[in-house]
């Protein structure tokens, strides 16, 4: 098996895992790996300089037995059919797990949005929208931010989507807004808020001291950034981390630092050189090295495909979180599982900022917003429910955590698909 394994084939494996081993009628797979709809839109943008270029957008609805579909929207070079379907496709696991009313939808255009001007990307923006309305909705498919999308975006977005449709005020059409346009607290924070509420039980499991142990995070976007933050507020430390480097070959380096890292200090310097590269409060090491450290708790919260088999024949870890979507290829899993590593699925670790967009749907509904402290309390709830019905199925079935969450996941829509008379 390939290493470059597309993330659809990914998904697909250990959906197939799971369904056999709840023994689920064979119907179940055949739903579940692939969407129900998948939309290729071409979107003309009139550049600054006078030129017209076309950009290719997608949505993937993957599966409404449960409720409308639900995902973020990413802008970036690599977006493709393949990709966006295979995100999809774990939304609707993140949902089921999480015993939310929402199937799992994605999308995306490929294009690197630091190339374009404000008004180019307004523009882009509004062309999404204009190709796919028609397929979007409160009950239908309601998107959100995700790699290189804010709330500005979502603003663009909304306001593209009400023109469209008769100044119908349906702001709940989008979450990740800005707080004046509906959204709600908490919500940048969430998915990074999520992943230390998994990683505290899971490492309490396990025996491990979060003040002692020794992490290695992978990346510093939203999710990685939150992650470091919220780590330093339990005690821990983060020694090492992976960043982005152009100047590398590999287009990566690790920083080190033997007090661990700062979230303020680290924002603050990428606040103003766009890049952690050159971070001055650090010793600069290989990618390689970084990989090779014997570490605790490892969190890769950048790539997808990142933990190759390769990788993983060499990894000295306890506990791997995965914050990123489909970090570890299924070969690499194989490994990890042979070595006794526990594993934190993506589809539980990152699963907190799909919750959070159902918290700001729902508030959307009511016209009435809670305050953070409720949002985050609401949230750790939630999780803990999910996380300790993945541990009930884990000892039922004597499997890891990564196939007990599939199960618990796949058991709630498949039960949703039979009542409503679809298998």
């Amino acid at each position: 098996m390939s290493d470059t394994l597309n993330p659809l084939e990914s998904a697909q494996i250990q959906i197939k895992k799971a369904c056999d081993k709840l023994g689920l009628n064979p119907a179940v797979y055949e739903f579940l790996k692939e969407p129900q709809r998948v939309i290729e839109i071409s979107i003309p943008v009139k550049m600054d300089d006078g030129s017209l270029k076309i950009f290719k957008g997608y949505r993937s609805a993957h599966n409404h037995a449960l409720g409308p579909s639900k995902g973020g929207v990413r802008f970036h070079p690599d977006v493709n059919i393949e990709e966006v379907k295979a995100l999809s496709t774990w939304m609707s696991l993140k949902s089921g797990l999480l015993a939310i009313p929402y199937g799992g939808g994605k999308g995306g255009i490929a294009v690197d949005p630091s190339k374009l001007s404000e008004r180019e990307l307004e523009s882009l923006s509004r062309g999404y929208i204009r190709g796919l309305y028609k397929y979007l909705g409160e009950r239908i498919d309601i998107p959100a931010p995700d790699v290189n999308t804010n709330g500005k975006i979502m603003s663009y977005f909304i306001d593209e989507y009400i023109k469209l449709n008769g100044d119908k005020e349906d702001i709940g059409t989008f979450t990740g807004k800005p707080l004046i346009l509906g959204g709600s607290l908490g919500r940048n924070e969430a998915t990074g808020f999520g992943l230390i509420i998994a990683t505290k039980y899971t490492a309490n499991e396990i025996g491990i001291d979060l003040k002692k142990a020794r992490i290695g995070l992978q990346g510093f976007g939203n999710v990685a950034s939150f992650s470091l933050k919220y780590l330093n507020e339990q005690g821990a430390k983060i020694q090492y981390l992976s960043i982005r480097d152009e100047s590398e070959e590999c287009g990566r380096s690790a920083l080190y630092s033997e007090e661990g890292f700062d979230y303020d200090s680290l924002q603050a310097y990428r606040d103003e050189h766009k890049t952690l590269a050159g971070y001055p409060n650090a010793k600069k090491i290989s990618d390689d090295e970084f990989w090779s450290t014997e570490f605790d708790i490892l969190i890769p919260a950048a790539l997808e495909n990142i933990i190759t088999e390769k990788i993983a024949k060499n990894l000295n870890v306890k506990l791997i979180v995965e914050g990123a979507n489909g970090p570890t290829t299924p070969e690499a899993d194989e490994i990890l599982n042979e070595k006794n590593i526990e594993v934190i699925p993506d589809i539980l670790a990152n699963s907190g900022g799909v919750l959070v967009s159902y918290y700001e749907w729902v508030q959307n509904q009511y016209g009435y917003y809670w305050t953070q402290e409720d949002v985050q309390e609401k949230q750790e709830k939630d999780m803990l429910k999910a996380i300790e019905g993945i541990y009930e199925l884990k000892r039922e079935y004597k499997t890891n955590i990564r196939q007990a969450a599939y199960m618990y996941a796949i058991k709630r829509i498949a039960e949703a698909m039979e009542l409503r008379g679809w298998i």
